[in-house]
């Protein structure tokens, strides 16, 4: 299934996409509730949607608007150099290596709808970054890689958009990877069911049409599972909370000379499976 939160005439309301409409999912009988709700429900609240998903649907997908999937999650965890490429673009930019998975916090305040604006706010080096996005069902402690696919409730398409110049004020990166808007998700929520193989997607990023980014979720360096092993080692994943993948190269900063993003830029993220998001930037709101 395919499940999205959306602004009707009515209020934020949460839907099971079908082909080009939306089934409203109390108005079809189902489970009352927020998303969070559904994710931290599990199977027994996938099983009452089900139940609904072969409803008429209530509205079309182009008269809505497709707010962020989840209601503000508990953490919004990235983990940095996941693709070899990547790698190489991060030596030139001086990033250091490291033996162990490198991880930082998006705040969650960064969340924002597949289709909403990016305002660049103080930066002048803004940044993209397609990125396969997890939703974590099953609350995960002290969990193995072999046992990490129980744990997962869906994916999404993720923007990390990032401020290049803010992200080394400090070492965890956190400063440039939290601006209000920058963390723009969707356009819904693919459960885990509807994706075999999270590690055999084509991911790619545009920005005004042209491709910026073109690889393959194979190519990861830790994948989903070991992510989920190596934090859960360390502290719990609650339901509800999301992980950005990684990215791979052909990011503006690493380009020669780089292309940062400037205001009237459309940025297109897509996952094979998944879907795409498309966000504009803004003339900076301050």
């Amino acid at each position: 299934m395919k499940l999205a939160r959306f602004q009707a005439e009515d209020g934020v309301r949460t839907g099971i996409v079908v082909g080009d409409g939306l089934i409203d999912i109390v108005r079809a009988g189902g489970p009352a509730g927020t998303m969070q709700s559904i994710v931290a429900g599990g199977e027994e609240m996938l099983t009452a949607l089900r139940a609904i998903e072969h409803a008429p649907t209530t509205h079309r997908l182009a008269n809505v608007r497709l707010l962020a999937p989840i209601e503000r999650a508990g953490k919004y965890l990235a983990i940095g150099m996941n693709y070899g490429k990547h790698v190489a673009e991060a030596d030139k930019l001086g990033v250091p290596r490291s033996q162990h998975q490198v991880w930082f916090n998006k705040q969650t305040s960064c969340l924002s709808g597949p289709y909403d604006e990016i305002d660049p706010g103080v930066t002048e080096k803004l940044d993209y970054e397609v990125e396969l996005g997890v939703v974590i069902g099953r609350p995960a402690k002290h969990v193995t890689a072999a046992d990490a696919a129980r744990h997962v409730f869906g994916y999404f398409v993720a923007n990390d958009v990032s401020a290049r110049d803010w992200q080394f004020h400090s070492p965890t990166f956190m400063m440039g990877k939290s601006f209000d808007t920058h963390g723009p998700i969707g356009p819904w929520i693919v459960t885990a069911d509807e994706v075999p193989d999270p590690h055999a997607l084509q991911l790619r990023s545009y920005v005004n049409g042209e491709l910026r980014q073109s690889s393959d979720t194979s190519l990861m360096l830790a994948n989903v599972w070991e992510q989920i092993a190596y934090l859960s080692t360390a502290f719990t994943l609650d339901a509800g909370d999301l992980i950005a993948t990684g990215t791979p190269e052909g990011v503006g900063a690493g380009r020669e000379p780089p292309l940062f993003l400037k205001p009237g830029d459309v940025v297109r993220c897509e996952v094979e499976g998944i879907g795409a998001i498309e966000n504009r930037v803004r003339a900076p709101q301050f």
